[in-house]
């Protein structure tokens, strides 16, 4: 299908097909990261880009994609003659599912052959596939930290190495990087979202004509594919043609001394990590000129390779929503020019050796240029009084949400029970959230065998190998000594008469290792009136928005159940996107009574469900809480029943007990018991705190 295939209804379509033919143009751009919501196309668009690409020259009968002009010395189809001829074909777009395993992704060896024979009988994958072509990630944010990490090492250094049990294959591996994801269903990793060159967001329309438009169009194709082919075919043809131009002109292309200036100044200003934000917009900015058919880049490329290059660099944490102020960068733009300006004048009026300087300013103190002593009283220096400094606009003023003076003074706490007071009082405004921090690490015990992630221990892919087991299908992992142990007595039988090993498929072992796992975090969060002193839900929503933090840079899933008033609700389905957590956290109302068995029972079947849908994934249920609980008839007996219903079910689980003031009930370690579970503090939810007093522990002993 052809890209010319408008979805008009889309915004940011526009874009994201600029970002597409600006890497047909210059694949050294990078790649481009398609960020948007289900059902705008993202992938239609990416799919269709490959019909524009001109075709590619290979070597005949080469796996490995070599060009015929300059083969690649190393590749394990060669050597290959250099030969300008060669054969052409399409430019690959080769496609790889989130569930991929390593092997389909970097190719496989033949280990019974390497064993047995010597030679490196290989099986590329598919990046060998995609050399000089377009690999293409659908849901780039659920790919396996393993895959990722292969993915980052294939794109920063152009070729894929295989290394296993000894035997070495390297192969040539430069691709087209393209992404999409949906927001919703979680973040990238930095490291992988800083190697897309451009990123775009793309969202539906919501105006009717547009929309309508999409439909007539999306029919059109069902009915006759061929004939709506054919309507956009002469267009698709001028696309090709320009891309060839472009590339053509490229390296024509003037990148003057005020444009880097700009582009440096605007990087710098948006605070964005390392250089290679400098780099991806000057390459951008280059390519925006040849497909435009200019020489020189201007500052209206550098502004719209800004647009594209920086919105996925500038997020400080996983919380901040990506974009860019565009009144910011134009700032940037415009101080950038006159600095160049500036500069530029600079030189032109430096006296030259026949010119006079300009005399020495008198040694005695004497008159600046406006008539009065330097840092006088009507001057700016260091001893004038005669400057106001100027007044933040921001600096007065309680903080967003701050209605009333905080007194310091917690709210006396009703007793279990009570049906008046602050806890069953009317439902308070949304508190802010205090500052989030590092906490200590909270594990499910025992060993797993979930998706690969940073939190418990489990049976991985990767990781320290703890053993050896036959294989279960197609072999990944040799253990090499388990192998060779298994085919040693056989081998007077096997006919063994020279140095090489007899080696069959039943002597084969797979390495058993261990490494870490990603959980499913459930939080459950108590917000009745008992938490509603601003002071208090303050210091919870920032130990819930920390452990938050701490599950996405454990690859976790999480999800939020609150209870308050008359029941509990699920706030957050179980979900890979925790910037999604904590906007719920944020808007979290606060009052009512403690209905805190409802809250444990919502919590089990949560999980009930989770556990159908996801057996691997192990839960560890976070319940954040003072233990109170009232309403309704035996308010704590009905919640011990709820707390040891989940015990039963074997779910791990942590209580943080947000009990503040002199006196405490101890209600929340009652809970932790019935839950089998440990009891923590806000104050011991800290890592540095538990580092502490490891220390002082140490200390006495």
């Amino acid at each position: 299908m052809s890209i010319t295939y408008p979805f008009t209804a889309v915004v940011g379509q526009d874009d994201l097909r600029l970002a597409l033919l600006l890497n047909a143009v210059s694949p050294a751009v990078g790649g481009v990261l398609v960020r948007g919501e289900k059902g705008t196309a993202k992938t239609t668009t990416v799919r269709a880009v490959a019909a524009l690409l001109p075709d590619v020259a290979v070597v005949p009968g080469c796996r490995f994609s070599c060009d015929p002009a300059a083969p690649d010395p190393g590749c394990p189809d060669g050597p290959h003659d250099p030969d300008p001829a060669g054969a052409r074909r399409a430019t690959k777009l080769v496609e790889l599912p989130v569930g991929a395993s390593e092997d389909r992704l970097v190719g496989a060896l033949d280990f019974e052959r390497a064993l047995a024979e010597g030679v490196k009988a290989f099986e590329p994958g598919l990046l060998a596939e995609a050399h000089r072509g377009v690999l293409y990630v659908d849901e780039v944010n659920l790919l396996n930290d393993h895959l990722v990490d292969v993915l980052l090492d294939a794109a920063a250094t152009g070729a894929s190495y295989v290394e296993r049990e000894g035997v070495s294959v390297r192969h040539a591996a430069r691709f087209l990087l393209v992404g999409t994801m949906n927001p919703e269903e979680g973040e990238l990793r930095p490291q992988l979202l800083d190697r897309f060159g451009l990123t775009v967001e793309v969202t539906a329309s919501r105006e009717t004509d547009e929309r309508v438009e999409v439909v007539r169009r999306r029919l059109a194709y069902d009915a006759d594919p061929a004939a709506f082919a054919a309507r956009w075919a002469e267009e698709e043809r001028r696309t090709r043609e320009r891309i060839a131009a472009a590339r053509a002109l490229l390296p024509s292309v003037v990148l003057g001394d005020t444009v880097l200036r700009q582009i440096a100044a605007t990087c710098a200003a948006f605070e964005v990590d390392g250089m290679r934000a400098d780099i991806v917009m000057a390459r951008t900015a280059t390519a925006l000129a040849a497909w435009a058919g200019r020489t020189e880049v201007t500052a209206d490329d550098v502004r719209q390779a800004a647009l594209l290059a920086l919105p996925h660099r500038r997020r400080r944490n996983p919380f901040d929503a990506p974009g860019l102020d565009e009144q910011k960068l134009d700032e940037a733009l415009e101080q950038a020019r006159q600095e160049a300006e500036q500069a530029a004048n600079d030189v032109d009026e430096r006296p030259g050796p026949d010119d006079d300087p300009e005399p020495d300013p008198d040694p005695d103190g004497g008159p600046g240029p406006d008539g009065g002593p330097e840092g006088g009283p009507g001057g700016d220096g260091p001893g004038g009084g005669g400057g106001v400094p100027p007044q933040r606009e921001d600096t007065a003023g309680p903080e967003a949400g701050d209605s009333a003076p905080d007194t310091g003074a917690e709210p006396a706490s009703p007793q279990p029970g009570a049906g008046a007071g602050a806890a069953a009082g009317a439902e308070q405004p949304p508190s802010a959230a205090g500052e989030p921090y590092r906490t200590r690490a909270l594990t499910v015990p025992g060993l797993g065998e979930g998706a690969a992630g940073r939190r418990s221990r489990a049976r991985t892919a990767q990781g320290r190998t703890t053993g050896a087991e036959l294989p279960h299908g197609r072999l990944a992992a040799l253990h090499l000594t388990a192998t060779l142990r298994a085919a040693a007595p056989h081998q007077r039988a096997r006919g063994r008469a020279g140095a090489g090993l007899v080696v069959r498929r039943a002597d084969l072992r797979q390495a058993v290792r261990e490494g870490r796992e990603g959980n499913l975090v459930l939080f459950v969060v108590d917000a009745s009136g008992s938490m509603a002193a601003r002071k208090r839900m303050v210091a919870v929503k920032g130990a819930v928005l920390s452990l938050l933090l701490d599950a996405y840079q454990r690859r976790d899933k999480v999800g939020l159940v609150t209870f308050r008033g008359a029941g509990a609700e699920l706030a957050l389905p179980p979900t890979s996107s925790v910037d999604a957590g904590a906007a719920r956290l944020e808007k979290l109302p606060t009052g009512g009574r403690t209905p805190l068995a409802a809250g444990l029972l919502r919590a089990h079947e949560v999980l009930r469900v989770e556990r159908l849908r996801d057996a691997s994934r192990r839960p560890l249920l976070v319940v954040v809480t003072d233990g109170r609980a009232t309403g309704g008839p035996e308010p704590l007996p009905r919640a011990a029943r709820a707390a040891r219903l989940l015990a039963a079910s074997g779910v791990a689980s942590v209580v943080v007990d947000c009990e503040t003031g002199p006196v405490r009930l101890g209600l929340a370690g009652t809970l932790a018991r019935d839950l089998g579970a440990a009891a923590v503090t806000l104050e011991e939810l800290r890592a540095d705190t538990v580092s502490a007093l490891v220390k002082d522990v140490r200390r006495a002993a």
